[in-house]
């Protein structure tokens, strides 16, 4: 009921089955972005409900559409456009037609929802690679005899450590400046990610660091004496290092960014860390968490944990 409110009360009063799609969707547009949805998945939604736009015929009203007409479309994408259309496209612009009519129709626009009965194509996309718990403590103690190896180096430790304790991206990871660092205090320790451009200030975003990281990037510090970034080298320079410690680790996997950001949130999950708190650490919105966090929980079973039902705890839009 919650939900239904939300929508009604957000509903333009301008509105109405006559109304031609253009200002519709413009009026769902401004919803959305009220709503807090992430430019992405607005300009996606946006882009989906343009080509229904383009496959309807021209003076056709939002009143006048009937599940055949969105039955037809979904064919036309998929077998008529003659633009390739995955199943991960076709699967979100269910989604974004089935969401434009139901506010539509709670917001007391229409009467009835032709996409109500429209079936949601769901897609399930490959999981993603991960350490597991005995393969962490192998990259980890890897990662420490390169830094009190023969030439010690506390780059790798510094860099792991830090991937796997905030589950920052790599262009998260690149752009750290040292101001962006509070590390005074090891027990109260934070790295700011920050963005410059405004659209994205919404996954800004304050991380915890350990005590051990904070003594290690002690140790990098007097080792490299950066001035600005926190790692003053390309983005590629850093994947090196990286696959430096898969080498030193013996493993035929290859350590990335993107397997410490999923390893670091699948730990969090396996410890008992709220869904919504780890959601947060990583930066993403609600309807894309939804898909991360059944991956994450298809993981946690693999590796033989039993989360049991946290469904309720959840993020939902």
């Amino acid at each position: 009921m919650t939900n239904q409110s939300s929508e009604f009360k957000n509903a333009p009063a301008h509105l109405n089955e006559r109304t031609h799609f253009q200002p519709a969707i413009q009026a769902w547009k401004f919803f959305l972005t009220d709503q807090g949805r992430s430019p992405y998945t607005i300009k996606a939604f946006i882009a989906d409900l343009n080509l229904l736009d383009v496959f309807l015929a021209p003076d056709k009203t939002i009143g006048e559409v009937s599940q055949k007409d969105l039955e037809n479309f979904l064919d036309w994408l998929e077998n008529e456009r003659g633009v390739p259309c995955s199943p991960k496209s076709l699967s979100r612009r269910i989604t974004s037609v089935k969401s434009f009519f139901r506010w539509l129709q709670r917001g007391g626009v229409l009467i009835a929802d032709p996409a109500e009965k429209l079936p949601q194509k769901t897609v399930s996309s490959p999981l993603p690679g991960v350490l597991t718990h005995p393969e962490l403590k192998t990259a980890l103690r890897a990662a420490e005899s390169l830094r009190y190896g023969d030439q010690p180096d506390a780059r790798p430790y510094t860099l792991l450590k830090l991937l796997l304790e905030t589950g920052i991206k790599k262009g998260e990871c690149h752009n750290i400046n040292l101001n962006h660092l509070e590390v005074e205090d090891p027990q109260e320790a934070f790295v700011f990610i920050r963005y410059t451009n405004p659209r994205y200030r919404y996954k800004e975003r304050k991380l915890p660091l350990s005590p051990d990281w904070v003594e290690t990037f002690t140790e990098y510090e007097m080792q490299y004496k950066p001035q600005e970034r926190l790692f003053p080298w390309t983005a590629r320079r850093l994947e090196y290092i990286l696959e430096d410690i898969t080498e030193a680790a013996g493993f035929e996997k290859r350590i990335s960014f993107d397997m410490c950001r999923w390893t670091s949130a699948l730990s969090d999950l396996i410890e008992g860390i709220p869904p919504e708190k780890i959601r947060q650490k990583l930066g993403v919105s609600k309807i894309q968490f939804r898909e991360v966090h059944l991956k994450l929980r298809r993981l946690a079973l693999r590796q033989g944990y039993d989360l049991g039902d946290d469904t309720e705890e959840t993020p939902s839009d």
